[in-house]
């Protein structure tokens, strides 16, 4: 099992912290998630068929003209290796570490390259993978620029897959809309922006065969009842999603400000920030120690992601813990 943010069990086994006791900012995850709506019982007790309104509403909704329900993208990022025979794969690095884990197991060459180095890397593969903006290091890659590059990999029957699993606050950056043409595969999250990661639903935007191959891969009833039920409701609530961006950019401008304030200058998304550290295992270990849990990287990419606080409380206990950290440092030179 890979890492990942959000292991608050593990937290809590180290540190002697009940789970209660901590801001956990590990996660690039709306801290105000989406409200669940009431569930009819229904949802709890047939077989979950698939609902043609959570496509539909997902299409809408990213602006793309097909699109598959999956099980989280995880089971897309899964699963798509396993419909290629072997290949020459790059994956852009670092970046969200189960592309190219599972690229890596299924007989393909796989090779991570850095994302100033993906447009030379090009000719050298038939598939590439993107996160855009990327997880951890909030890289983008402008869009023109990814469907040039998709459509290079489909003239020689390549596929370019795009993860915009935290591209929701800037739509206007996305590939879905084209995601219909050949050898583009765009993955799109609820569990990012919607904060709705625990009911395992996300998007696949592709060409309509590659959809219907990935789906008899997936097989039946990949989304529970009541997934697709609070699902749909999220995806039609236009007034929520205007009020989740809005306050998303002003969260994400507090937190870039905080930082700044403490002599950081971190790479921004509004879901969260990173910026390299010379010891991240030192700042993660201080944090920890005041019941903060962040994300920390040692390889490829030496430094620390932050998510947001919910409430007033944690912004506090953040700026208390950084200005410690500042003291730390400033006495041990």
């Amino acid at each position: 099992m890979l890492e990942h943010g959000g292991n608050l069990h593990d937290a809590a086994r180290r540190f002697g912290r009940s789970h209660a006791d901590w801001l956990d900012l590990s996660t690039g995850i709306n801290p105000r998630g989406y409200p669940a709506p009431a569930l009819a019982p229904a949802a709890w007790h047939r077989l979950p068929e698939a609902d043609p309104q959570l496509a539909l509403a997902g299409a809408r909704f990213y602006g793309a003209p097909l699109m598959l329900p999956v099980a989280g993208t995880q089971a897309a990022i899964q699963a798509l290796p396993r419909l290629r025979a072997a290949s020459r794969v790059v994956v852009a690095a670092p970046s969200y570490a189960e592309h190219a884990y599972h690229w890596g197991m299924h007989g393909h060459s796989l090779r991570q390259v850095r994302y100033d180095g993906l447009e030379e890397a090009l000719d050298s593969c038939e598939v590439m993978v993107v996160c855009n903006p990327n997880n951890p290091t909030a890289a983008r890659v402008a869009p023109a620029r990814l469907l040039d590059w998709g459509a290079q990999l489909a003239a020689r029957g390549g596929w370019l897959i795009v993860d915009e699993a935290f591209m929701d606050t800037t739509p206007e950056l996305s590939v879905a809309g084209w995601s219909d043409r050949p050898g583009l595969i765009v993955l799109r999250s609820l569990g990012k922006f919607f904060g709705l990661a625990g009911v395992r639903v996300g998007m696949v935007g592709a060409a309509p065969a590659l959809l219907e191959a990935l789906q008899d891969l997936l097989g039946p009833w990949t989304i529970s009842g009541p997934a697709q039920h609070i699902a749909i409701a999220a995806l039609r609530d236009w007034r929520w999603q205007a009020d989740a961006r809005a306050e998303l950019l002003q969260a994400g401008a507090r937190l870039h400000r905080l930082l700044g304030a403490h002599g950081i200058e971190a790479a921004v998304t509004e879901l969260f920030q990173w910026w390299p550290q010379r010891s991240p295992a030192l700042f993660w270990q201080h944090m920890a120690e005041r019941g903060i849990w962040v994300r920390h990287f040692e390889q490829a990419a030496r430094g620390i992601r932050l998510g947001l606080p919910l409430e007033e409380g944690g912004w506090q206990r953040l700026a208390i813990a950084l200005a410690e950290w500042d003291l730390s440092t400033r006495t041990s030179k």
